[in-house]
């Protein structure tokens, strides 16, 4: 299937007018150009879940106030022929085609869990697992008990590492097939992946093949918990404050923020709170509302950043072990699109800081390799030029920008840049020294500059024989010198 479009600045600004055009509208109570505006932005951008969010509210509040016998009759057969053209465009990867499709199925039934299903499945192709769980979630509102709905849902949650709701899924299945012995190993392994992402615990209880007596003694567990601190055990004790439990704490500062919302402190003590106990979500969703209170607050929007990183960082994990311990090509598939995702994610953020801050080089290196693995190699150059000014990782970021240039088929300036890595590279970093005459080397072969090409792979044969297949190279431009 074909990946969606990529939305150009024109475009996103052309669809934030569309969005802003349609909120007014639905403040008027004009909730049918509402849904046509709304329907426009989700089908060009589809994983934008702001514009997803308000085409639910709006069509709750457009069928909220339709007459009930509305939504029955002929509605049902458009239902169905929306929902067959989100299919088949779906099938072909014609993903605006299938978005708008879609959208008029909403239109017909806002709350149909089949439409929803294909829908979550659609964005969870483009990559967006928050997408994908809004609609799972819509689904589910609707109909709590629909099987395939919790299935899917099931899936998307513990790919992004929310186990304890994953499950919650599940066991709705199970009352529906409770003698289903998979569906149960599959809770019982999520059990594991939950307690073990709480931290503590021996990831090898994930392993197939583990028996439960890898784990301790449950009564060996008591007795070592009721088991005296110390000699003088018997001796009255002073009544203790209380401690502070996370709980209490969180409340604490629920209530602080309630009494003062324009005090930023609790904002990033409660965020702080949340990121303690890997509660990173909450982190997110209480920095952006700190934001609000002062969007020019820097230190709130570089915590919101870092959490953000960490999230992604923590799903790419998640899916990185279930590819591991469970390899397939869905398993592998999707770890390898939380990592594009997670790039994203920190290319995003690194070019907001390197926007902040253009004398940090360090911003400007990071944003450069978030371009490069993204395939963005001409942008990147500009990045890596200007980090070049960091002396520390001259060599570094010079064999970055010449592996860009080739990618470009630049091959001169790709030479240049792998020679001038040769040179900073010097005796102190032997490794970065034998990759970058393997690199320069290589490109010489390919670019008929045999001497130069010898120059380099001899170098590396002198100091590492084994390396790669420096030996097969100088025997082919042996070969090549007598043709």
């Amino acid at each position: 299937m074909s990946a969606a479009k990529v939305i150009t600045a024109a475009t996103r600004q052309r669809l934030q007018q569309l969005f802003e055009h349609g909120k007014k509208s639905l403040e008027k109570g004009d909730h049918e150009y509402a849904h046509t505006l709304f329907a426009q932005c989700v089908a060009e951008d589809p994983t934008n879940l702001v514009y997803l969010q308000h085409l639910r509210s709006n069509l709750a509040k457009k069928h909220g106030e339709a007459k009930k016998s509305s939504l029955f009759g002929g509605l049902n057969r458009k239902l169905s022929s929306s929902r067959s053209a989100l299919v088949k465009a779906k099938t072909k990867g014609e993903w605006e085609a299938a978005f708008t499709a879609g959208c008029e199925a909403l239109d017909h039934g806002p709350n149909d869990p089949a439409t929803l299903i294909e829908l979550a499945d659609a964005v969870h192709t483009l990559g967006s697992s928050e997408c994908q769980l809004f609609y799972l979630k819509w689904a589910l509102d609707a109909n709590p008990k629909h099987e395939q709905a919790n299935r899917d849902a099931a899936d998307a949650l513990a790919a992004v590492g929310q186990f304890e709701q994953a499950i919650v899924c599940l066991k709705r299945v199970l009352e529906l097939k409770p003698n289903d012995k998979d569906l149960e190993r599959k809770i019982s392994r999520m059990s594991v992946e939950q307690t073990i992402q709480k931290g503590g615990y021996n990831e090898e209880l994930l392993r197939p093949g583990v028996s439960q007596s890898a784990t301790l003694d449950e009564n060996a567990t008591a007795a070592i918990k009721a088991s005296p601190a110390g000699p003088h055990h018997d001796e009255p004790q002073t009544p203790a404050e209380p401690e502070e439990t996370p709980e209490s704490r969180e409340q604490d500062l629920l209530d602080r923020i309630r009494l003062y919302p324009a005090e930023l402190s609790h904002y990033k003590d409660l965020a702080d709170l949340y990121n303690s106990v890997d509660r990173l979500k909450d982190a997110e969703r209480v920095l952006t509302k700190a934001l609000t209170v002062s969007p020019g607050d820097l230190d709130t929007r570089e915590r919101l950043e870092d959490t953000r990183l960490r999230r992604m960082r923590q799903q790419v994990d998640v899916a990185n072990r279930r590819a591991t311990d469970e390899p397939s090509p869905e398993s592998k598939a999707l770890a390898k699109k939380m990592l594009a995702q997670a790039n994203q994610v920190e290319l995003e953020v690194y070019a907001a800081r390197a926007e902040r801050n253009p004398a940090n080089l360090n911003y400007q290196f990071e944003l450069a390799m978030r371009l490069k693995r993204a395939g963005k190699f001409r942008e990147a150059i500009k990045s890596f030029q200007v980090a070049r000014e960091d002396t520390r990782r001259l060599s570094d970021t010079q064999l970055h920008l010449g592996e860009c240039f080739q990618k470009i088929e630049q091959f001169r300036l790709a030479m240049s840049s792998y020679e001038a890595a040769v040179q900073a590279a010097g005796d102190a970093n032997p490794e970065q020294l034998k990759l970058a005459r393997y690199r320069a080397g290589v490109l010489a072969m390919g670019m008929g500059e045999l001497e130069k090409a010898e120059k380099h792979l001899t170098e590396i044969a002198a100091a590492d024989f084994s390396y790669r297949d420096v030996a097969d190279r100088l025997d082919k431009l042996s070969q090549m010198r007598n043709t």
